[in-house]
């Protein structure tokens, strides 16, 4: 697996635009988050239909066609610098197919935050854009507005990447040893979900999968890991990280389903990254090569996520 093209790191008086992608935000969220964003002296601007909300479903931030309007305008602004998602929740899938990939190609390179349900537009920005995305707290997410070590590492990550490469496991190794790949993954049941679309990566051979997920009882991530191992996908991973597990039962309970369903790879697998739905989310990114040692419990970039 090759590594991704890195976009530039942020300097002071960058311009961000914030996108709802997926689920609608409420107007005060959205406003602390733009807060957030310039009390790090960057320029945060709202796209148009940041605030809506479908008139039928509601689970949806406004219409395909004005989300995806709203994420290609951003991208393809010579003046935005990064483009940040306001939230999760359902709806990338939607809209990826309405985006001029082509348009956004000649835009060049810049920085892309999300995570979650933005796990389908992480992957579509390495496959039609072989370009590196930050899987990182949303701009109107609560926890990202409550939590300091989340915002200190997203920042580090935007403004100086050399000091935000490694992450240290609260956990321990669910398989010993050590590996070296590029990194790819996102939110379990996404990445599940895309599988045979034009738009999901071929497969996570010779790279580091870091996974998480939310809402899923222990036997549905067993039928998510099921499904990717059937598939095919998860052959010649070269090891497994993985991040939080909010809501998905009690974790003495699901880290047997981890235990069992990813130790027959037999490549290393290392738990509680502190990355995806949890308090204090780190940010970490896709396409960057890195080291995984299951036995210090650390993922360890080579390279700053940023240049």
């Amino acid at each position: 697996m090759k590594e991704l093209t890195r976009p530039s790191r942020l300097a002071p008086g960058a311009r961000v635009a914030v996108v709802a992608t997926s689920g609608p935000v409420p107007e005060e969220r959205v406003q602390a988050g733009l807060d957030v964003l310039r009390g790090w002296d960057l320029d945060p601007v709202a796209a148009p239909h940041v605030l809506d909300r479908h008139g039928e479903l509601g689970y949806l931030a406004g219409g395909d066609a004005d989300r995806a309007a709203d994420l290609q305008r951003a991208w393809c602004d010579p003046s935005v610098d990064a483009v940040l998602c306001a939230r999760g929740g359902y709806g990338a899938q939607r809209l990826v197919d309405l985006l001029d990939w082509e348009a956004m190609r000649a835009a060049g390179p810049k920085v892309f935050v999300g995570f979650s349900d933005a796990t389908v537009l992480h992957q579509a920005f390495a496959t039609r854009l072989g370009l590196v995305s930050l899987h990182g707290p949303v701009a109107g997410g609560a926890d990202f507005i409550k939590s300091a070590r989340a915002q200190e590492h997203l920042r580090a990550t935007l403004f100086a990447p050399e000091t935000a490469r490694t992450l240290t496991s609260a956990g321990a190794a669910l398989a010993p040893g050590r590996a070296r790949g590029v990194t790819l993954g996102g939110c379990l049941s996404l990445l599940a979900t895309d599988l045979g679309t034009p738009f999901a990566r071929p497969g996570a051979r010779g790279g580091l999968l870091l996974l998480e997920d939310v809402g899923e009882a222990p036997y549905r991530v067993d039928r998510l890991l099921t499904q990717l191992l059937r598939s095919g996908w998860l052959d010649g991973v070269a090891g497994v990280g993985l991040g939080s597990w909010r809501d998905c039962g009690r974790y003495e309970e699901l880290r047997p389903v981890l235990a069992d369903r990813l130790g027959g790879l037999g490549v290393p697998v290392v738990e509680e990254l502190g990355f995806g739905h949890c308090d204090d989310a780190l940010t970490v990114p896709f396409g960057v090569a890195a080291e995984l040692d299951a036995d210090s419990g650390t993922l360890t970039l080579e390279k700053p996520a940023l240049r």
